[in-house]
């Protein structure tokens, strides 16, 4: 049995100082016989239930190269931070079917993860078999998908995301969309490289606000015809937080997410036309200043729902450089999974609880997981982080457990560490360091959506 004692517990809505006590890998009541407990002690300290991250990209193949992180190295990357469970996007291949799609994930995950880990699914080539596995999907713990919206080989046409997303909803299930107009993003980025226009910072000028705002209105007119929820995944601008309200005055529900890079970077990261920009190159692109506030405002305000990183690691070196001379071909993705509770805990939220909903208890609720994780209640599983909230230090990509070689926030100052991360019971990480590697689980979902 595990004592944590002297600590304030968090939720999404309220503070508490009061101890916490775990047996069998889960939070129980306070028992009758507490002798022999192993103590921790917790004093000026908060607890929260451990943090999820519910978009990342590890080991993924890029076409022409692979994410620097692996299930090995991102997982443990995210526990070093206080994340104690990952969602990361299985990919069906068009001509393949969702099964194997999620067998392959299983095969890449299986065994090598240092948090628990699960998936979303996205949908990439809809068709009546597809239509029947998504049930299959569900059966097996996967109850949300991801539609493209752009790039021609992942992206399916407005019938098909318009089907997805009623049928999905009819399971129980949640749909997510990548917003972009994919044929507006490809003129664009044509009409660049033709003028000789090559740089990084053409990435950005490439995805202006408008080709994300109007694809999120499209998709939430598409979710209304399908009369289902919908999940705009890395909200970046504030016309697209427009048009998000908009849908929501109508009674549709949207789960809203947003990024680190989105709240606390501006497009001046692009520079002028030198190459270092390019470790910024993601899509949507890093936004100006008007959109940062104004995602802000509405982060700290509750109009966004939960802060996921979509973490898709590139060395600068090597890969990011396969871009000199032509933007497009820059591998698309930022690091972030190790140092969001930190930047958020820093420079988005104003208050405990605050922070708890939308690293921890949202995300569960959204996305099948609640009771079982997200909420320090008793039966739930011990996955807890003590967070040291005054701690202050400097992110340099030469400490971090990531496998890359830069981070977007070299030299910011950050307030926030986790002190003390348990998986399951198990103390799995301690400031900033992984001391027990490879504890991570698969975690099956259950009906997305049914308690936020």
């Amino acid at each position: 049995m595990l004592h944590i004692k002297n600590g304030v517990l968090v939720s999404g809505s309220a503070t508490q100082k009061a101890d916490l006590w775990i047996e069998g890998g889960k939070i129980v009541e306070t028992p009758a016989d507490a002798s022999g407990a192993e103590l921790i002690d917790a004093a000026g300290c908060l607890v929260f239930p451990g943090f999820i991250d519910a978009h990342t990209h590890m080991q993924m193949d890029a076409g022409a190269t692979w994410t620097a992180d692996d299930f090995a190295s991102g997982t443990a990357a995210a526990l070093a931070g206080g994340t104690t469970v990952i969602l990361d996007f299985a990919t069906q291949a068009r001509g393949r079917s969702l099964n194997e799609a999620l067998d392959l994930w299983h095969s890449r995950a299986d065994g090598h993860c240092s948090c628990g880990y699960g998936f979303h699914m996205a949908v990439t080539d809809w068709n009546g078999r597809t239509r029947l596995e998504l049930r299959d999907m569900a059966n097996r713990g996967v109850t949300s998908f991801k539609a493209y919206m752009a790039y021609d080989n992942l992206r399916i046409s407005d019938d098909a995301l318009r089907e997805l997303l009623r049928e999905a909803a009819a399971l129980g299930g949640l749909v997510g969309a990548h917003c972009e107009l994919g044929d507006t993003v490809n003129k664009n980025r044509a009409e660049l490289v033709a003028a000789g226009k090559t740089a990084p910072k053409y990435h950005a000028l490439s995805r202006p606000d408008k080709v994300e705002a109007d694809a999120v209105a499209r998709f939430l007119e598409l979710a209304g015809e399908a009369d289902a929820p919908a999940w705009v995944v890395h909200l970046s601008t504030r016309e697209g937080l427009h048009n998000i309200e908009t849908a929501r005055a109508r009674g549709q529900r949207v789960l809203t997410e947003t990024c680190p890079q989105y709240l606390t970077l501006t497009d001046k990261v692009y520079g002028a036309d030198g190459f270092e920009g390019a470790k910024y190159v993601c899509s949507p692109p890093i936004r100006n200043a008007h959109d940062r506030l104004a995602l802000l405002d509405a982060t700290r305000k509750g109009k966004v729902d939960i802060i996921s990183t979509d973490h898709c690691s590139f060395n600068y070196k090597g890969q990011k450089e396969m871009g000199l001379g032509d933007f497009t071909k820059i591998p698309n993705g930022l690091p972030g999974v190790e140092h969001r509770p930190a930047l958020i805990w820093t420079y988005a939220t104003q208050s405990p609880e605050r922070f708890c909903a939308l690293l921890s208890e949202n995300p569960a609720k959204a996305f099948g997981m609640y009771p079982r994780k997200g909420t320090l209640s008793s039966g739930a599983d011990a996955d807890v982080v003590i967070w040291d909230g005054g701690e202050t230090w400097t992110i340099r990509a030469a400490e971090q457990v990531q496998n890359v070689d830069y981070s977007p926030w070299e030299g910011f100052q950050v307030r926030g560490r986790a002190k003390v991360v348990l998986l399951g019971g198990e103390l799995c990480a301690a400031e900033g360091n992984v001391l027990k590697a490879g504890q991570g689980k698969y975690v099956a979902r259950e009906r997305a959506w049914a308690n936020l």
